[in-house]
């Protein structure tokens, strides 16, 4: 293990630690946590097992969704004080999708300084081996649990109003099945899609292909069902796809309709994207259609 180093004094250090194999976190990490004065963690239990293995004995207090507001005061108090402290979530980098946000907000308005400690990142993790275009992505968080609000979601994808990105979800081992289902009736079969299943586990599991490939086989067998997911759905390109519709628009006159019918009528926002793109009124009114599916004809 790294020795303790000399810390400058009153700093908030938001430290990543590993999503699954234990040896993912940095001399730094290892570092910064032996050193520190207090540890705050999600799950102080959970973080107790890697402080064990590591030898790490600096004292540790909760800090979760349910007491993060209450512990504001008692941080800021702390750093103001000139001590040093450490924030972990239970697995991977902190503040995605995980607790936090709302304390470093609060530092930042005290002017206390807030040091990243980078490192594992489940979502950073599956993208880097999906295979899939990240030039451009959109981190979702965790699709809605209810069914209506999630297809709700997953319709706004299909009609383009998030746009030709990489989208990433979590999910979990109760709801992989739902969620899939949904994907499957509402952006098809051959959308393409990988999922990461228990990443840097002994079960880490990768399945890639068509949205009808993947879901056979997660469906297949309960085993594949188990664990923590990461879903990498590919962006739509309306410009270099082979099979586009020979009556589509580009990806920038698409753009533009979905800003303009943010405040114009389907017949003021064609009228308007015509002008300004020069392209043809029936592929526009067509696309705008789509993309306005809730207001259909104005």
């Amino acid at each position: 293990m790294s020795s303790e180093v000399n810390l400058e004094s009153g700093v908030m250090y938001i430290v990543a630690t590993p999503i699954g194999n234990i040896e993912d976190i940095s001399s730094r990490a290892l570092s910064v946590l032996s050193s520190v004065d207090y540890i705050f963690a999600e799950d102080t239990r959970r973080t107790a097992k890697l402080l064990h293995q590591y030898s790490i004995k600096a004292p540790m207090q909760s800090l979760h969704d349910h007491n993060e507001s209450d512990r504001i005061d008692d941080v800021i108090a702390l750093l103001e004080s000139g001590n040093n402290l450490a924030l972990v979530s239970d697995a991977g980098t902190p503040l995605i999708s995980d607790p936090g946000y709302k304390l470093v907000k609060a530092l930042h308005q005290h002017n206390l300084k807030v040091v990243p400690i980078p490192g594992a990142s489940a979502l950073i993790s599956a993208l880097s081996v999906a295979g899939i275009a990240t030039d451009k992505f959109s981190f979702e968080g965790f699709l809605p649990a209810k069914l209506h609000a999630r297809q709700s979601v997953l319709n706004d994808y299909k009609s383009g109003l998030l746009g030709d990105r990489t989208l990433v979800f979590y999910e979990s081992t109760h709801r992989i099945i739902s969620s899939l289902t949904d994907m499957l009736e509402i952006l098809g079969e051959e959308q393409e899609i990988t999922i990461a299943r228990e990443l840097t586990k002994t079960y880490e599991t990768l399945y890639v292909g068509t949205l009808k490939d993947v879901f056979t086989i997660i469906s297949s067998d309960s085993n594949h069902q188990k664990g923590e997911f990461v879903i990498v759905l590919s962006g739509k390109s309306y410009v270099t796809d082979s099979n586009a519709d020979k009556n589509d628009i580009s990806v920038q006159s698409r753009e533009l309709l979905i800003k303009l019918l943010t405040e114009l009528t389907v017949k003021q926002a064609v009228s308007l994207a015509v002008k300004i793109t020069g392209e043809k009124k029936k592929k526009l009114y067509s696309a705008a259609l789509k993309i306005d599916s809730n207001k259909g004809f104005e």
